[in-house]
């Protein structure tokens, strides 16, 4: 291995302020300078590669760029830390596939802090059928358990419920025996979420946007993947001491809420972040991954692309056409 060494990679590209990506094949010189080199068999995809690759510049300021926030393989240089050639790893958040070249590339070079070993059980490609996504639901979860939430309460509810995080969220809940109410645009995906463990699932007219303050509490705590109005209708429909944990966007940024649920009610919002947090929390929620909040389910149910998929994936996300856990293999 040497820093001529070629590979492939799926590179975004700017020309007269349109963005496409390609195929392309470049060298290991062509990657930053940073303490650990990873050889990339498989990457996850996230509706953040799809803002990146549809040049977002609040994600990703310089083109061309690789991206892949997401990304497991094995180690083929380390230069600092505990890592050595040969040990296997998972890289998720910092700054992987915003402007560092990500997963979408056969090789990756990043800092030694951003690494952590895989987990007990796991190979590359069950840790991307979780990847950030997983991540994110795992410690949506653990926040609202943090809270106080037990089963006894009464029903939690899921926004987005169909897509990569919402669904690994639900599955997570089911199995620490909640009754999960699953929200979803996509009614033909109701029979996927009751798979998953879903006791009931609801349209997203669930939360739409109206002009009352508050609402009749139905559900005891929640989990918010989309922002926007259904949060702000979530939170208007929960009990009494409940939490929401929230950590989505895609139904938009602004939350026009009021004090009512917090000085009426006495609830929670949760804000959840995945990419900057501690390794070590992040290595929590790994090991619960692989662990007691395994999601069998989910790992039956993710699908592989290759490289040339890819574009095709991303706009998917983009038009909110997307469900479930998609992997990008580099080895087929």
């Amino acid at each position: 291995m040497t820093d001529t060494t070629k590979f492939k990679a799926w590179r975004v590209e700017e020309s007269n302020g349109e963005y496409a990506g390609s195929e392309q094949t470049l060298s290991v010189s062509d990657l930053p300078d940073n303490e650990v080199l990873i050889k990339v068999t498989h990457s996850s995809l996230n509706y953040k590669d799809a803002l990146s690759a549809s040049g977002n510049k609040g994600v990703t300021r310089e083109f061309p760029h690789t991206p892949g926030i997401d990304a497991a393989g094995e180690v083929v240089k380390a230069s600092g830390g505990p890592l050595s050639p040969g040990d296997a790893v998972l890289v998720t958040g910092y700054d992987l596939g915003m402007n560092t070249d990500g997963g979408f590339g056969e090789y990756i070079r990043v800092p030694a802090a951003w690494c952590v070993p895989m987990p007990s059980g796991w190979d590359a490609r069950t840790a991307m059928i979780y990847g950030t996504a997983g991540l994110t639901a795992g410690l949506c979860v653990k926040k609202l358990l943090t809270m106080g939430a037990a089963p006894e309460q009464g029903k939690v509810v899921v926004s987005g419920a169909s897509g990569a995080v919402g669904s690994v969220a639900v599955e997570i809940l089911a199995g620490l025996g909640f009754d999960v109410v699953a929200v979803s645009g996509k009614a033909e995906h109701a029979d996927s979420l009751k798979k998953l463990g879903a006791t009931e699932v609801l349209g997203r007219e669930t939360f739409e946007s109206t002009k009352k303050p508050m609402l009749k509490p139905v559900f005891a705590n929640g989990i918010d993947t989309v922002g926007g109005a259904p949060l702000a209708e979530m939170l208007k429909q929960i009990l009494p001491g409940g939490s929401v944990s929230c950590c989505g966007l895609v139904a938009g940024l602004q939350l026009e809420t009021t004090v009512l649920p917090f000085i009426l009610r006495g609830n929670n919002l949760l804000g959840i972040d995945s990419v900057e947090i501690l390794l070590s929390e992040k290595q929590l929620i790994w090991g619960r991954l692989s662990g007691e909040w395994a999601c069998p389910a989910t790992e039956a149910s993710a699908r592989d692309i290759v490289r040339a998929e890819l574009d095709s994936a991303l706009s998917a996300f983009l038009k909110g056409q997307s469900s479930g856990k998609i992997v990008l293999d580099h080895s087929r």
